[in-house]
């Protein structure tokens, strides 16, 4: 018998991906606006890191996913994890280029937008992991 397992939860996992990661976003923002946090040069280098290695293991990955016949789970989640590894280096790169003083806001915007990716990039992975590996149809 065929089991779809958590293949029509999937959208569920998607919006619990991007309610969590606008929360830590926002959190993010308002700690940096107070001060509570500040965000080091080292700290964006790492994040940006771990953004391409993402990147990169997605490209290397691609095809094993796409011939095993799972384009329906990943095609759903796919975006939302890129848009996670772009919008993390692109943040990033643009708080490595700028220097904003602690309680600036257009700072603390950014940086709330880099936790906000880089929350996107792992959970949407999740997603990803979940879908994968439950979404063959094998009981």
């Amino acid at each position: 018998m065929y089991n779809n397992c958590n293949c029509g939860c999937r959208n569920n996992c998607i919006t619990l991906a991007v309610i969590s990661s606008v929360i830590i976003g926002v959190i993010t923002t308002v700690l940096r606006i107070t001060a509570v946090i500040t965000v080091t040069p080292a700290f964006l280098w790492v994040l940006l890191g771990i953004a391409v290695v993402y990147l990169l293991a997605s490209l290397i990955a691609a095809p094993h996913i796409r011939f095993n016949g799972r384009n329906d789970c990943v095609c759903t989640i796919l975006p939302i994890y890129l848009l996670g590894i772009l919008g993390t280096i692109l943040t990033s790169v643009i708080l490595l280029g700028i220097t904003f003083v602690a309680t600036s806001i257009p700072g603390a915007i950014i940086t709330g937008l880099l936790l906000l990716f880089f929350s996107l990039i792992i959970t949407s992975a999740s997603c990803l992991i979940k879908c994968i590996v439950n979404c063959d149809g094998i009981e």
